[in-house]
């Protein structure tokens, strides 16, 4: 099959042919349909050293969706044919984690798109049959190629277990900040998005922000956005992941609030201690997701989520792929770049 490769950092992703892959008894193989470009992608692909570091050789790509083409022997509940988004993750099968619907746990996990196995910037993708939701017809494969960003938000909003009029500020307009915007909304808050510039405001508000803030270099953003909602916000979504973002969320929160970062910064950070504990706030972390938040996310597309979509800005091609990888690292007008690997056929 033909894939993109990574071969280091500074160099473009490189199209070329990889082995097919064939499944493991409890695996399954996907033909890709779509897949996503996501910023820990471009990230991982920036270093050569530490855990995030992208192996040279690596094909990435972690929100896919797609067509099952092989199945393992001992996979159930999936049929040659089956549209399914993808949990990306290689796992047991058999411990508390994987069946708990929480692969990404599994002390033998294998994260797909991120070094320890085939991403979906490729025709095919091999996955655990456990991590597979099916989507029902009326939910298109680009949809499903959402799925997993929506549910990386949705894991941090339910952690916040908000409550309707409950008060949020997302920090971040990028795909995991416009999903938070999205749930936050349908868990009945009022909802103030902020971001350094106004590029994605008008896709803030579609899905769902009250309010939209620019940070004024003059003034605190605490302040700006106490001004917006009448009192500091009850919970804070940090999803940007860059130095600075917890102690602007921990000075933006109210007494005994809530943080809840969502950003993955993948260097050090730092924030005063005796702010957070003066105010005693919460500090709380989201990583991934879980099965049932994959299939709330499928369900809300099913009921008619059209808001979601409005974050997919381009839809390209496999071969054209390292260019558009390569124009992401810059500021771009682009939010949610589609890859479609194309028309392969597995060898038999």
């Amino acid at each position: 099959m033909r894939a993109a490769v990574f071969h280091g950092p500074g160099r473009p992703l490189v199209v070329e042919a990889i082995p097919d892959p064939t499944p493991g008894p409890q695996e399954v193989v996907v033909k890709v349909a779509r897949c996503g470009i996501c910023g820990t992608d471009l990230h991982m692909t920036e270093t050569h050293d530490g855990p995030f570091a992208m192996p040279v050789g690596a094909v990435p790509g972690h929100e896919f969706s797609g067509e099952v083409v092989a199945l393992g022997s001992e996979v159930t509940g999936l049929a040659i044919g089956d549209h399914v988004a993808a949990m990306p993750f290689l796992s047991c099968g058999h411990c508390r984690a994987c069946l708990s619907g929480v692969p990404s746990q599994c002390p033998k996990s294998r994260g797909l798109g991120m070094g320890a196995a085939a991403g979906g910037y490729a025709e095919f993708a091999l996955v655990s049959g456990l991590s597979c939701v099916s989507l029902p017809k009326t939910v298109g494969l680009d949809q499903g190629a959402l799925v997993e960003p929506m549910a990386v938000s949705l894991h941090g909003v339910r952690g916040a277990q908000l409550r309707p009029g409950d008060t949020v500020l997302v920090i971040g307009a990028g795909p995991i900040g416009l999903a938070a915007i999205f749930w936050a909304k349908r868990a009945g808050a009022r909802v103030v998005a902020t971001a350094s510039s106004n590029r994605r405001e008008e896709l803030a508000r579609a899905m769902g922000a009250d309010a939209f803030i620019i940070p004024d270099p003059e003034q605190r953003l605490s302040r700006q956005v106490a001004r917006t909602l009448g009192s500091a916000p009850d919970v804070v979504l940090e999803c940007v992941g860059v130095p600075g973002m917890i102690a602007t969320a921990i000075d933006c929160v109210r007494p005994r609030g809530l943080v809840v970062v969502l950003g993955l910064c993948l260097t050090a950070d730092t924030f005063q201690p005796g702010l957070a504990v003066a105010k005693e706030v919460r500090l709380q972390f989201a990583v991934v997701y879980d099965r049932n938040e994959f299939e709330i996310t499928v369900d809300a597309f099913e009921r008619g989520a059209v808001e979601p979509s409005t974050m997919i800005t381009d839809v390209i091609s496999l071969d054209q792929a390292p260019a558009a990888f390569e124009a992401l690292r810059h500021r771009t007008h682009q939010c949610k770049v589609h890859m479609t690997p194309g028309p392969g056929a597995l060898n038999p």
